[in-house]
């Protein structure tokens, strides 16, 4: 409570201040330079869950999936140097996906500071560009302090990671400090005239499509946002890998706007005379490499919504540019008054483009993945959490899998490998009760496939399903779009994956034809249940097999053919 004075070590006071900031989890690799806090950690066992990690690097990519699934900070420990390098994974994730994340690093002794003494590092000039704050914490009764700014800083505005350093010595150092009060979000809100303006601008449109990405939505704010949309006959699309943000089974709902995105909705994405951009930072992958919206003044009428106000007017300019938290974007919306019938026609063709382009298509081989993946569209509860790292056999997921609504989507818009795994790890800690299935590429899996260990550890029934092609095959693909017929360090050799699950103590199982899939998936589903253990299913895929619309073969000709 505030006002409470006692005499503390700078560890105790630490993880006093994790759970009143409601810090009910935390992800780590333990190290010497932190064991205060670790045994800080230990009396606050019963408040706190600790979840211990093979690899830093894992760790954080736990830490910042569980940041999506529960919308509040993720925290993670980890210690100098390796450890903090390890870590710096989930840091640039975090900073690329506007989540909340605060790393926590221990420090070598202060009085060992500036010697390069053992794993030294300067983690101001080390994570200043990959972070919204990095500070080091020199006097423990400056801890509060620090980490309160730290929760604040990670939550407002657009949401990122904060790092803070920890002395060894310093974190065993005592003093009599008051605690504090929770932190508190901020967000701005949109102006009345902003609203007025925007209203004004919808009722010149013909063309319009809102895009939604970002961070800090809530469901009430998605709620909010499907009332404005059925209200007004907006269609809606979603930017890369937040397609959960809109239910992809409502009327509006036009699509995904990023790798492998729909030729048609990247046409209407073109063709529109106003884009109404919410929450998205319009940033590579989203833009088509910035040529469906071109800065810095785009062709079409820009209406950009963002909860950071530095990052309005970045890239692009617009016709209208809106400093708001979506919460607060969404309420309004709700209430704006907009006649629609101009566009019903224009949504209309949007929505039956986006059924076409999702009904299953075939691939080389005999395991046919869209066919798979439409399966589990229609197998899993709604409120299933679907992880998945990065590679070409993600943009099948993308492509046929339809998100029921927020927070089923776990996945990286930075596009980093190895998250799968570690993703699937925290969906299941944060929500025990919903079935977690974490797909993933052979070439992502083995970046950070050890934490199968820590899914065994914890008893997480989680099902990881891995796509095995036999190289890394993105590389492969633009390998042979710009150097036809020269592989060259693409090609993978693998274990026998589910031989190697039943090594970490989980269930396993191949998949070589597209029948077995189903029967596969019901037994990984139950052995899970009946065990607590994971359950890890290998699918065997055709090389040519390399996007949902083209092979590797197809691709070759067309570069040689120049």
């Amino acid at each position: 409570m505030a006002g409470t004075i006692t005499s503390r070590t700078a560890a105790q006071i630490l993880v006093d201040a994790l759970k009143i900031h409601g810090v009910d989890t935390a992800f780590c690799v333990p190290g010497e330079s932190y064991l205060a806090v670790l045994d800080a950690l230990y009396d606050a066992r019963d408040s706190i869950r600790l979840v211990v990690a093979r690899q830093d690097g894992g760790a954080a990519y736990m830490a910042e999936a569980w940041a999506k699934v529960t919308g509040r900070p993720g925290i993670c420990f980890v210690t100098r140097g390796p450890g903090a390098t390890n870590a710096s994974i989930g840091v640039h994730t975090a900073m690329q996906d506007s989540t909340p994340l605060i790393l926590f690093i221990g420090q070598v002794p202060g009085e060992f500071s500036d010697r390069e003494s053992f794993q030294e590092m300067d983690y101001r000039h080390m994570f200043g560009p990959m972070a919204k704050w990095v500070a080091q914490i020199d006097r423990p009764e400056r801890m509060h302090e620090y980490v309160s700014h730290a929760f604040h800083l990670a939550m407002s505005g657009r949401p990122g990671p904060v790092v803070l350093a920890l002395p060894e010595d310093m974190l065993t150092q005592t003093a009599a400090v008051a605690d504090v009060s929770p932190y508190q979000i901020v967000q701005a809100s949109p102006s009345s005239g902003d609203m007025d303006k925007l209203g004004r601008m919808l009722e010149r449109a013909r063309q319009p499509l809102v895009i939604l990405g970002g961070t800090v939505w809530t469901r009430e704010a998605c709620r909010d946002l499907q009332a404005f949309a059925e209200s007004s006959g907006l269609p809606v699309a979603c930017s890369f890998r937040f397609q959960d943000l809109f239910d992809n089974r409502h009327a509006h709902y036009a699509g995904d706007v990023g790798i492998g995105i729909n030729p048609r909705l990247a046409e209407r994405v073109r063709n529109a005379d106003l884009l109404l951009v919410i929450g998205a930072r319009l940033g590579e992958m989203t833009t088509g490499a910035y040529t469906l919206v071109e800065p810095p003044r785009p062709k079409q009428k820009l209406v950009h919504v963002h909860a950071g106000a530095e990052e309005l007017g970045r890239v692009y300019q617009g016709e209208l540019l809106i400093n708001s938290g979506m919460p607060q974007i969404a309420a309004a919306l709700k209430n704006l008054k907009v006649d629609g019938g101009a566009w019903k026609t224009w949504r209309e063709q949007a929505r039956a483009e986006y059924l076409a382009w999702t009904k299953p298509a075939p691939n080389p081989g005999k395991v046919q993945l869209a066919e798979i993946v439409a399966w589990l569209r229609d197998r899993l509860p709604e409120d299933a959490i679907i992880a998945n790292g990065a590679g070409n056999f993600a943009g099948w997921i993308s492509r046929f899998y339809r998100y029921p609504g927020l927070r089923t989507q776990v996945a990286p818009t930075n596009g980093s490998m190895g998250y799968g795994v570690p993703a699937g790890v925290a969906a299941k800690v944060a929500h025990p009760e919903r079935v977690v299935v974490s797909v993933n590429g052979d070439g992502d899996f083995l970046m950070n496939g050890q934490e199968l260990a820590t899914a065994v550890q914890y008893e997480l029934p989680i099902v990881f399903i891995v796509v095995n092609n036999g190289m890394y095959g993105t590389i492969r693909m633009h390998q042979e779009r710009e150097y036809p017929a020269r592989v060259y360090g693409t090609a993978l050799v693998n274990p026998d994956f589910a031989a190697l699950a039943r090594a970490y103590g989980a269930s396993g199982e191949t998949v070589e034809e597209t029948a077995q899939f189903a029967p596969a998936f019901e037994r990984a589903i139950k052995a899970a249940e009946a065990t607590g253990k994971p359950a890890l299913i290998e699918v065997r895929i055709d090389p040519q097999a390399i996007t949902t619309s083209t092979t590797l073969d197809a691709i070759r000709a067309r570069a040689l053919k120049g």
